[in-house]
């Protein structure tokens, strides 16, 4: 039998543009610091660490967790896209559910650059080659650009045009989601928008708009897992249980299909089932969620991925304000990617950090009422995605 794993300490900086932030190191020093302190252990007491980080040197993992102490655990650094935190998160409760570790430390920080993501090793093949590759034979009449505006781009007049939305849903994602930001004190943007402020902003790509993108953001944030044997022996009972969780890959849906699944519909969709199966759940006893919106219209694409509503439907979803407080899901209490920012190394932890804040009823103005089950989604390109469900212990 595996071991439950239950988070116990959480803690984030709040992200900021490139060039107001700390190093990457004083940054996930905080962080670390801060999860254990909510955890109430010393250092001393984690067995092994994972460090998620996309954009800097092997073992900056080791450098910044040096910096709170040096006790000679193993280190893994991961370093999975956009999905680098939930990762770490990943391979964190496993050790702890196969018994390899009793207490172990995720945590995950990135230093951005202003601007579109970019490829950093052009004297080789782009594990982007493939995405390329398909997105030419789709969109021959799309312009060029930055890998991520382009594919989302697409997916975005992919979703219009099968179900003959209207692009305004686009724009209500994230008119909602910086109200929920208003709320949030680790949110880079606070202030609301209007929907016709979204939708005449200035294009970044077809389909795109500046305000529906997230924002390069630098940060770090920290989750410690352990075992209920840990826990008792620590007394410690604010514990979070991971419940379920899930990570797929490509399969060959995501190039034989069309612009959805090459942006991870049908990995979503499949995590999404499996955690589902192995909780005994089903989407309609989740409460709240955090999802990788990194462009509003992949929100839209990951509602019917997660099932919160059926094909062609998030349209209905959104308008009928069942994406938000009084309805039947709060999606992206924290005010998402999209308000909060993406330092692609710390997001997936820090995702984990805000349900943990829910499920506890620590989340204060933004605190989602009679919250039981919490789901979460980390999306990367490239590609991964991990969907994680959790309950209170």
């Amino acid at each position: 039998m595996r071991n439950q794993a239950n988070v116990i300490g959480v803690n984030m900086v709040k992200f900021e543009k490139p060039g107001r932030n700390e190093p990457y190191e004083i940054m996930a020093e905080e962080a670390i610091k801060g999860s254990l302190e909510d955890a109430g252990i010393p250092l001393s007491d984690v067995q092994q660490a994972y460090a998620s980080y996309v954009y800097g040197d092997s073992t900056c993992g080791q450098t910044a967790l040096y910096k709170v102490g040096m006790t000679g655990i193993p280190i893994i650094n991961v370093n999975n896209n956009c999905s680098s935190g939930s990762t770490a998160l990943y391979m964190a409760r496993q050790a702890v559910e196969s018994g390899s570790a009793d207490c172990v430390l995720a945590f995950g920080f990135e230093e951005m650059k202003p601007g579109a993501l970019g490829e950093n090793w052009a004297d080789r093949t782009s594990p982007f080659q493939w995405i390329y590759n398909r997105f030419n034979e789709l969109n021959s009449e799309l312009p060029e650009g930055p890998v991520a505006l382009k594919v989302f781009g697409a997916a975005a007049l992919d979703y219009l045009k099968k179900y003959d939305a209207n692009p305004d849903i686009f724009g209500k994602v994230a008119v909602k989601s910086r109200k929920h930001a208003v709320n949030n004190p680790y949110s880079l943007f606070t202030k609301e928008l209007q929907l016709e402020e979204v939708m005449n902003a200035p294009a970044i790509y077809p389909g795109l708009t500046r305000l529906m993108a997230c924002p390069p953001t630098c940060g770090a944030a920290a989750v410690i897992v352990c075992s209920d044997s840990f826990a008792k022996k620590h007394n410690i009972d604010r514990t979070v249980k991971i419940v379920a969780q899930s990570m797929t890959t490509d399969l060959p849906d995501s190039i034989n299909e069309d612009n959805l699944h090459l942006v991870g519909y049908g990995m979503t969709a499949r995590a999404a089932q499996e955690v589902y199966e192995k909780a005994g759940i089903g989407p309609e006893d989740v409460d709240v969620i955090e999802l990788h919106d990194c462009f509003t219209p992949n929100e839209v694409i990951t509602y019917e991925g997660l099932g919160l509503c059926g094909e062609g439907e998030a349209g209905k979803l959104i308008n009928d304000g069942d994406n938000t407080y009084g309805g039947k899901y709060v999606v992206n209490p924290s005010g998402g990617l999209i308000s909060k920012g993406h330092p692609l190394g710390a997001t997936g932890l820090a995702q984990c950090t805000e349900l943990v804040w829910q499920l506890r009823g620590e989340a204060g103005n933004r605190q989602v009422e009679n919250v039981r089950t919490a789901m979460q989604h980390n999306l990367g390109l490239g590609g991964a995605c991990v969907v994680t469900l959790y309950q209170k212990g």
